[in-house]
């Protein structure tokens, strides 16, 4: 039994770990089938239409049923809020991702969103939703951190160097010359994909801040996602028929651009959304950030594997100069968390300080009064015995009387 215990204990420790760590396959396998599903000509923008309307069809029902008790009433300002983050988020960050992603290749594109706690963090200085105090540590190491991280992405951009060859896929790129040669993506492709991702990631960050101001008035996480969520849908359609004049572009069958579509919806909007939601109660959101990277190691390697694709010198180092930068900003953002924590401490410490002076003051008017009354007594002692023995001794006799009666 105590063994049942203590493994159960190390499942209940070792849960967020599972869950984030199954999270990144989850993304990783979003970025390869869509690669390969644009690849084959899939429209991005007919892609974010179904990705969403997927996610809708998800999220909806629980929405429903969760939070019908407890979700507030839409205002117009709420609303045009709502309207906005769909905007950012299911409209320019999905379609210039994916545009960028077709024009580069999915460990890129995974290493240039590790650009997002970086950015998120300008936004919030911008926005004076975080205050920099240049002295202290941490926020030194967020701003050199975001330095670096944008440096990264840069050097990413501008230089792509030679192509490193991995053991386990070189023969698959001697096979498949031919075809990385006719669907391989020029310097110039390149360099647009990146200002695309770019881009992008910058939509994702403002999306990540209008959220959070939203929330404070509109505190039903589900039921936001799904308005967000049907809101994107619609204006993505409006987006597609501007962009997309082919009606044949809308079809899609029991083939690899419904697998996207569905996997992107389901896997990446709707059950990332609830693990990342329970993990962030639990553990904070930078524990939650701290995984990403794990995503950019994962689609590298299935890349290779599955889509033969071929790994740059310039986007091995830039990658690592953005891990090194995410890393500075999360500790950054640990070390302010931890500072707050302990900025409620001394307060309580205080609070418990004045009541136990007050206690002491109490105990020591109590200790006066003790010796004013043995002064009292030693000064009475000539007094007749009966004054001073009769009202003592009846006083208990009566109150033990009483209750018996």
């Amino acid at each position: 039994m105590e063994g049942n215990g203590c493994l159960g204990s190390f499942f209940q420790r070792c849960k967020p770990y599972i869950a984030m760590i199954s999270l990144q396959f989850g993304y990783a396998g979003m970025n390869i089938i869509t690669k390969v599903s644009l690849n084959q000509g899939m429209s991005h923008y007919v892609l974010v239409v179904y990705r969403h309307a997927f996610a809708t069809a998800a999220i909806a029902p629980f929405a429903i049923i969760l939070e019908r008790k407890v979700r507030p009433k839409i205002t117009f300002p709420i609303f045009m809020q709502m309207f906005v983050l769909g905007l950012l988020g299911p409209v320019i960050d999905q379609n210039l991702y994916y545009a960028g992603l077709k024009y580069t290749s999915p460990t890129f594109s995974c290493a240039m969103s590790n650009m997002l706690p970086a950015m998120t963090f300008v936004m919030a200085v911008l926005c004076r939703m975080e205050v920099v105090h240049i002295k202290k540590v941490r926020c030194q190491a967020k701003v050199i951190g975001t330095i670096v991280t944008v440096a990264g992405a840069m050097f990413m951009t501008l230089y792509k160097g030679q192509v490193i060859n991995l053991m386990w896929s070189a023969h698959v790129h001697n096979q498949t010359s031919s075809v990385t040669a006719t669907t391989g993506s020029t310097d110039k492709d390149w360099v647009k994909g990146s200002i695309l991702l770019i881009i992008a990631t910058l939509a994702w960050a403002s999306f990540f801040i209008l959220q959070a101001v939203t929330l404070r008035r509109y505190s039903a996480q589900l039921s936001l996602t799904t308005i967000v969520c049907f809101l994107g849908t619609l204006q993505s359609i409006a987006v597609t028929f501007v962009m997309e004049h082919k009606p044949s572009a809308w079809t899609i069958g029991w083939d690899m651009n419904l697998l996207a579509a569905a996997y992107a919806g389901i896997v990446s909007s709707s059950i990332a959304y609830y693990v990342q939601g329970l993990v962030m109660q639990k553990r904070g959101p930078v524990f939650v950030t701290a995984f990403s990277p794990l995503m950019m190691i994962i689609v590298a390697i299935m890349g290779s594997f599955i889509l033969a694709e071929k790994i740059y010198l310039g986007g091995v180092l830039g990658g690592i100069l953005i891990v090194a930068g995410l890393y500075a900003v999360l500790w950054g953002k640990y070390k302010e968390h931890k500072e707050k924590e302990a900025e409620t401490i001394p307060e309580a410490v205080k609070e418990n300080g004045e009541n136990d002076n007050t206690a002491g003051m109490i105990q020591e008017i109590e200790a006066n009064n003790d010796i004013e009354m043995q002064r009292n007594q030693a000064n009475n002692v000539s007094l007749p015995a009966v004054a001073i023995t009769v009202p003592i001794s009846q006083a208990p006799m009566v109150a033990m009387e009483a209750p018996r009666a």
